[in-house]
């Protein structure tokens, strides 16, 4: 707290510092627990805890983030309210609340007052607000519950009313907020709850005092046991961005686009040609990688990481992801502010980098930190940037620019199909004249490049099936990256294959893919960047705006239309 990528207030998943075992925890124990229920709210993202003891004993607990509106404006504090109430007998409950700060290696100085307690760290100052003994709160001291209380921790500030009224009034305002966001939602007939959760997660990966869109919300979260693919993902990749855009646009949620555009805006504003593949989300552009060795990692396999050496890259897909981004303001009527001239002439930067760049080697959208090639996902993104600027000068009535455009566009497919093909492969390969299998090929049919129908998208369909897939599952890539070759299957890759299953024509085996990818979902209908296909355990960053996206576009994609229904 305050921020997606500050130093973390509570770090237990990534374990604790020698000195105290319950460090970075906020955690409520109940004596001689037996079970746990645990659901969000339906349509909203309030989650609701219940954990019961051995004599039937029950507490419930409900964690949100309070948001809503007051007085005209969003009110989204930086804060957590955590509300408990007994729901059988009187439960014996304990209240472990360690912050900690400079990631677990400093403890807090604690002050005290009647009904808060101020933990003073570096960064700032946590007050927690509570109507619960503040000294068996600070003491985690065992106590029965009798009634209800509330912790309210954020800002070091004191509340206008009492803390019970106040937790409650949040709850209920915060509840009828995402009630009516997802009541606005142009959903698929099928696998709504699915769709729903996705987007409320996509919606909560964005920084919206910015508008900047995060990968995800953790740090160092390994895409493999002990494999130390351990990256800091808590920054907004211009790639993953454009694909949560997409996907809530496709819901008619365009409110996340308008913001995240005007981040946009900043980032194309502030180059002189080049773009970085991601910027922190209050677009810092230094995002230094550095190891922590305060905390021993996720179940003990470190290393944890801040910042991401990705921001030195250069990743030439990023200039198609920035037009794609920003495309359908061209053309959407019922945004407040509709792109204009200004705003296509500020994107044509990004355009002549794609056609500058699009047959030049780069590290390629899965980031690679030694091997530079001409990557055929990097050279199908610059063919993006090319074709939507036409379509968008068409839209403004520019038709010497739209004509531009075209030719650029026409020029880039040419050489992408004529430099991506292997014939030994019998498909599109990962980079210009290499014979190596990559995933990102698909999102050939998904961009509009070549149709699915094609005999050679068929084909490379084919050999990515017969090389890279374990039943439903798929690997991103075939040939040894800097650690080896990925020992986990990379979850929206598999969605990829869902999309080019429906849009081949194998419906049938694209729904009983998608299925099989939303049964791996956690018992919250979330899924993080990785899978293993032999135990199902989800790996990786979490929750992963690339997989929630998937969610979304293959139930709008594979969604039998309302009409059979109504």
């Amino acid at each position: 707290m305050p921020r997606f990528d500050g130093d973390p207030v509570f770090h237990a998943l990534l374990g604790a510092t020698a000195d105290d075992p319950d460090a970075g925890q906020f955690r409520i124990e109940l004596e001689g627990f037996e079970r746990s229920e645990q659901a969000y709210d339906a349509g909203t993202a309030i989650l609701r805890t219940r954990l019961f003891d051995s004599r039937g004993h029950g507490v419930e607990i409900a964690d949100f983030a309070p948001r809503f509106q007051n007085h005209g404006r969003s009110f989204r504090p930086a804060q957590l309210v955590r509300r408990l109430r007994p729901l059988n007998g009187h439960p014996r409950i304990r209240i472990v609340l360690r912050p900690r700060g400079e990631w677990g290696s400093m403890a807090p100085t604690l002050t005290r007052g009647s009904n808060h307690l101020r933990y003073v760290l570096p960064a700032g100052t946590l007050r927690v607000n509570t109507s619960a003994p503040p000294t068996y709160v600070a003491e985690g001291t065992w106590f029965s519950l009798h009634s209800p209380i509330s912790l309210m921790i954020g800002p070091d500030e004191t509340l206008s009313g009492g803390i019970d009224e106040v937790a409650r009034d949040f709850e209920e305002m915060t509840s009828l907020y995402w009630r009516h966001w997802t009541r606005r939602l142009a959903l698929p007939l099928e696998w709504q709850d699915a769709v729903i959760r996705a987007a409320i997660t996509l919606k909560l990966c964005q920084y919206e005092e910015t508008g900047a869109i995060v990968a995800a919300l953790t740090t160092s979260i390994p895409e493999a046991p002990d494999s130390g693919r351990n990256w800091d993902y808590r920054y907004c990749w211009l790639r993953d961005a454009f694909f949560v855009v997409r996907a809530l646009n496709a819901l008619s949620e365009v409110g996340t686009m308008e913001d995240y555009l005007r981040w946009l805006h900043d980032v194309v504003r502030e180059t002189d040609g080049h773009v970085q593949p991601l910027y922190g989300i209050g677009l810092e552009r230094e995002l230094t990688e550095r190891t922590v060795d305060t905390l021993p990692g996720y179940d003990g396999m470190g290393p944890v990481r801040v910042g991401n050496q990705a921001f030195e890259h250069f990743q030439h897909d990023v200039y198609g992801n920035i037009v794609l981004g920003a495309a359908q303001a061209f053309h959407d009527h019922r945004l407040f502010r509709r792109a204009d001239r200004h705003d296509f002439e500020l994107l044509e930067r990004a355009g002549q980098q794609a056609w500058k760049l699009h047959d030049q080697p780069d590290a390629g959208m899965w980031e690679l930190r030694t091997k530079a090639r001409v990557h055929t996902s990097s050279a199908l993104m610059c063919w993006a940037a090319c074709d939507r600027l036409g379509k968008a000068a068409a839209t403004l009535g520019l038709a010497p620019r739209a004509a531009h455009w075209r030719q650029r566009a026409d020029t880039i497919a040419q050489r992408i199909l004529d430099a991506a093909w292997s014939d030994k492969r019998q498909a599109f390969v990962a980079a210009f004249g290499a014979d190596d299998l990559d995933a990102s090929v698909l999102l050939m049919a998904e961009v509009g490049f070549l149709s699915a129908r094609d005999p050679r998208f068929v084909s490379t369909f084919d050999a990515l099936e017969r090389t890279l897939c374990d039943g439903p599952f798929m690997r991103r890539y075939e040939a040894p990256d800097d650690f080896g070759l990925p020992q986990t299957a990379f979850n929206v890759c598999a969605f990829w294959r869902v999309d080019a299953l429906a849009r081949i024509g194998r419906y049938e085996q694209a729904r009983d893919s998608f299925e099989a990818l939303l049964a791996r979902r956690n018992r919250l209908g979330l899924l993080s960047e990785d899978l293993d296909p032999k135990s199902g355990r989800l790996w990786g960053n979490f929750p992963q705006t690339y997989s929630m996206v998937g969610i979304i576009n293959g139930a709008t994609l594979l969604s039998k239309p309302w009409s059979v229904a109504v």
